[in-house]
């Protein structure tokens, strides 16, 4: 039985170099394949198993821990136009808690994720603006708020606007005869105010704190100064 440091081409063209252990790939070693991939990192018996990197065919990347050959822990893949995602991994999805960042627009995701989905408690942040809220199935639900750059923000929720299809489209049984997309309501625009995530309704302006509401007045007095 192959056992220890060794080199090995397989019948389908792939190689590997890195160690054995009774036959089987165990401890550190490089897995080439023959359409361009590799492996370099960790295994036990034959799988990918610990900490490793995989480069793939298409550019993209991932670094991070591996069980029984899929990505499950914490690592970062990196994508072929460039976005990335660092956080929690299960049975080889996005799943946890993870930020994705969006390379073209610099926007970022912060929060939950469920089978490779943006779902739970979660914050949207875009260069001036960001909002704060819940997501379902990769789209915002229920209330939540936005929040500007120049001292305030803007409170609502959002629900779900049903479309008519077209003609056509009903006829088609396998179809949904609807599209289900969601509409932002806002409720009202207040200053800065404490975030509660877990909370269903955002916290009264009232209840801010005095250092965070002086903060805003502050910020907004500077911005009507620079725009005179």
């Amino acid at each position: 039985e192959r056992h220890g440091r060794g080199k090995a081409r397989l019948p389908n063209g792939d190689t590997y170099d890195g160690e054995y252990e009774n036959g089987f790939r165990s401890g550190q070693g490089i897995y080439r394949l023959k359409n361009g991939a590799y492996y370099t990192g960790e295994y036990l018996q034959n799988k990918k198993h610990g900490r490793g990197i995989f480069f793939y065919p298409d550019g993209s990347k991932y670094e991070g821990d591996w069980v029984d050959d899929q990505r499950h822990g914490y690592g970062v893949y990196t994508y072929p136009n460039g976005d990335t995602y660092t956080g929690e991994w299960f049975n080889h999805n996005r799943h946890g808690q993870g930020t994705y960042v969006y390379k073209d627009t610099g926007s970022k995701y912060v929060g939950g994720w469920a089978n490779g989905i943006q779902e739970g408690q979660a914050e949207l942040i875009h260069l001036n603006h960001r909002f704060k809220g819940r997501f379902l199935k990769g789209n915002p639900v229920g209330r939540g708020k936005y929040v500007f750059d120049i001292g305030c923000e803007q409170h609502g929720e959002y629900t779900q606007s049903k479309q008519d299809k077209g003609e056509e489209e009903e006829e088609e049984v396998d179809e949904p005869s609807l599209l289900v997309e969601p509409k932002w309501k806002a409720s009202e625009i207040t200053k800065l105010t404490l975030w509660t995530p877990h909370g269903e309704n955002p916290p009264s302006p009232r209840k801010a704190s005095l250092v965070t509401a002086e903060a805003a007045a502050s910020e907004a007095v500077e911005e009507r100064a620079e725009a005179a």
